[in-house]
């Protein structure tokens, strides 16, 4: 049988447990007062744009956009951000921006996060990844605000999408042919062969490159044309090209004479993709060609 102690603090428990109660219903009811007097309200977070401004052979710069709403009359701090890029739940790069900025009372703004991935770190990491290959990826980031009556808010948003991991494309002069031929100077077309070894097509629209046949450089030479190669896939371009054969040296007699002569090739290849513009390197060192004079009736005569 309890004793009477027992039985007078039950009910001082049970008064004080009322009463907390009572005080915390209290409070609970004045904070949604001032909430819907004031206007407070938890602020919101979304993908507004994820964008490459820059891709090459090394890295991928991406920048995401955030955007982020405040409900609130008062201004309220971004404490941090935190982002995670993974493929396949392997990470690639994650990072912390603390202090990001304020988000004005009543309005929005864009938070940009740019991210640099660079492609040795991730083939060096994960071998099954290789150059030429769009890989999946999912950005997650998590926004740390400060809302007056709330507290401090975690904001989570997440998006997929799709990486390339880029290839340098092959490059090789199928054959030179004339167009008019002298000592003093000669009109050339290069007939090129592109080969694209990336799972997504490229949308050529310039080349900057320099042509050497033997030891001398012949100069460069400018596409006229834009060509589509497709992924995987293999396209040839006619390119004109000035040159004067006098200042060859013996090379312009062993063209002349049907043996062919080495040739290099270097510049950079402009292009568009599915992700964005690209300047992918091209070069061929060591190849050999033979000339190929224009003839009237429009074929082809070995020279």
């Amino acid at each position: 049988m309890a004793s009477h102690d027992d039985s007078n603090t039950d009910k001082k428990d049970e008064v004080k447990g009322g009463f907390l109660g009572k005080v915390k219903g209290f409070m609970h009811d004045i904070g949604d007062k001032i909430e819907e007097t004031v206007g407070f309200g938890k602020p919101t977070a979304e993908f507004s744009s994820i964008h490459f401004p820059h891709i090459d052979l090394q890295k991928a710069d991406i920048v995401v956009d955030v955007l982020v709403k405040n409900p609130n009359p008062i201004p309220i701090p971004l404490v941090d951000i935190n982002y995670l890029i993974e493929s396949d739940g392997r990470k690639l790069i994650s990072g912390l921006i603390p202090d990001a900025g304020t988000i004005h009372a009543h309005g929005s703004e864009t938070i940009k996060i740019p991210v640099c991935l660079i492609y040795d770190d991730i083939k060096n990491t994960y071998a099954d990844i290789k150059p030429g290959s769009i890989i999946p990826y999912k950005v997650k980031v998590e926004l740390l605000v400060d809302v007056p009556i709330f507290g401090r808010l975690t904001l989570p948003i997440e998006k997929t999408g799709e990486i390339p991991i880029p290839y340098k494309p092959s490059i090789d002069v199928d054959k030179i042919r004339f167009e008019k031929f002298s000592i003093e100077e000669t009109v050339a077309t290069l007939h090129l062969k592109l080969e694209n070894k990336n799972d997504f097509d490229l949308g050529l629209n310039d080349l900057d490159y320099e042509v050497w046949l033997g030891d001398v450089s012949i100069g460069g030479a400018e596409l006229n044309k834009s060509a589509k190669i497709e992924k995987n896939g293999i396209t040839f371009i006619d390119v004109p090209i000035t040159f004067r054969p006098k200042e060859f040296g013996s090379a312009i007699w062993d063209m002349i004479r049907g043996k062919g002569t080495g040739y290099s090739i270097k510049g950079n290849i402009n292009v568009s993709t599915p992700f964005g513009e690209m300047k992918l390197p091209v070069s061929k060192i060591g190849g050999t060609t033979h000339f190929k004079k224009k003839k009237e009736d429009g074929g082809d005569g070995d020279w």
